[in-house]
């Protein structure tokens, strides 16, 4: 391909960051869903998705910040720019979803302890 074409250059990191952000913020709901269905794990056991759903969030936005700088190292020319947000805004909103579940087995832990006392 020429530089001079007009066709923007692919931005892969923008699409992974879109992909990073979607399984982030679906991690959650897929882990409890799984507990749901489950006999032989109580919901408390969807707490090992944690820390997948907010690894995956910063990873999220890890590559939506090298799309971005792809985009302007190459002027523009690497398109990309509203898929790098969208995978932005998932990543931040799934990593929301990982403290908020963090937060919430916290609570639950506390709870647990005063109860018992």
């Amino acid at each position: 391909m020429s530089s001079s074409s007009g066709a923007p250059l692919p931005n892969r990191s923008a699409s992974a960051a879109v992909v990073a952000g979607l399984a982030s913020l679906a991690m959650m709901p897929v882990a409890i869903a799984a507990t749901r269905w489950s006999q032989a794990f109580a919901l408390l056991h969807a707490a090992f998705a944690i820390p997948l759903a907010a690894g995956l969030g910063a990873l999220a936005l890890v590559l939506c910040r090298r799309a971005r700088a792809r985009i302007q190292r190459t002027l523009g020319r690497a398109g990309g720019w509203r898929t790098a947000t969208l995978g932005r805004t998932l990543g931040v909103a799934g990593l929301l979803v990982a403290v908020t579940a963090a937060l919430a087995v916290c609570v639950y832990g506390l709870l647990e302890l005063v109860a018992t006392k």
